[in-house]
């Protein structure tokens, strides 16, 4: 963690349980994340990443347990309470999830539309100045068609945090890029949260961008059903008790 980061809690998981019908995926975790942070959920494939996400964000409810931000549990929240938690997170998909018959500009003028009573004038200064904080200014009246993937995801950032969110979930974000695209979304990331203040939740197996972007992590274990490692990547990768830990982060198979 960053030295000028509070450790003030904006995100407090309690009790956390998520089943599908009967079958338990993630079985009683508890853990907290702190503003300004950048904190990864990793593990295995199939071990609830995703699913833990879109538990926090309010896709689902889990079986049991509270998920609280900025101190309201969105799984007791009524319409318009979760409404106002909702305005102060902005997502990312692994695909980029963009509008194909809308340009960026108008992608990212989309929650303005829903969520403001700016005018059309307003939105689109707004708009243009995320695509330019994320670097594609230039871009704005392109198709996501006419740009490549790496851009797009850009783009799709830039829609995540056009109403200034507290916080930025981001799921897989450097998933089918190349290298070098891959550490310029890393950059990205660094560069919200170090100098626009944003809290970033992000799922990644990506070990260099790990390495890179996080603060702190959890792992989560498909068999254990558990957290099983809580804290620096390096530090885990070096000195965790857990040989299953260990040999993730130092990419040995059993």
């Amino acid at each position: 963690m960053q030295d000028n980061i509070k450790k003030d809690k904006i995100i407090e998981v309690k009790n956390f349980t998520a089943a599908y019908d009967d079958n338990v995926v993630i079985d009683d975790i508890s853990f907290d994340i702190y503003r300004g942070e950048i904190f990864v959920i990793l593990g295995g494939s199939g071990c609830g990443k995703s699913t833990l996400l879109k538990h926090i964000i309010g896709l689902y409810s889990p079986k049991a347990g509270s998920i609280k931000i900025n101190g309201k549990d969105i799984v007791t929240a009524n319409l318009s309470e979760r409404l106002d938690i909702l305005k102060n997170i902005g997502v990312t998909y692994q695909s980029g999830a963009l509008f194909g018959s809308m340009t960026l500009m108008e992608n990212v003028c989309v929650p303005l539309e829903e969520y403001t009573d700016f005018s059309e004038s307003v939105r689109e200064s707004i708009a243009l100045m995320k695509l330019k904080l994320v670097g594609l200014g230039e871009y704005a009246h392109h198709m996501p068609s006419e740009v490549s993937g790496g851009m797009q995801k850009r783009a799709a950032m830039a829609r995540a945090i056009v109403l200034n969110p507290d916080i930025l979930f981001l799921d897989e974000p450097s998933a089918g890029l190349d290298p070098i695209t891959g550490d310029s979304i890393d950059n990205l990331i660094l560069r919200l949260a170090n100098e626009v203040g944003i809290t970033c939740v992000m799922v990644s197996h990506e070990l260099p961008s790990i390495y890179k972007v996080a603060d702190r992590v959890i792992m989560l274990d498909k068999a254990r059903k558990k957290i099983v490692a809580e804290g620096k990547p390096a530090e885990l990768r070096d000195s965790s008790t857990d040989t299953w830990v260990r040999n993730f982060f130092n990419r040995i198979s059993e």
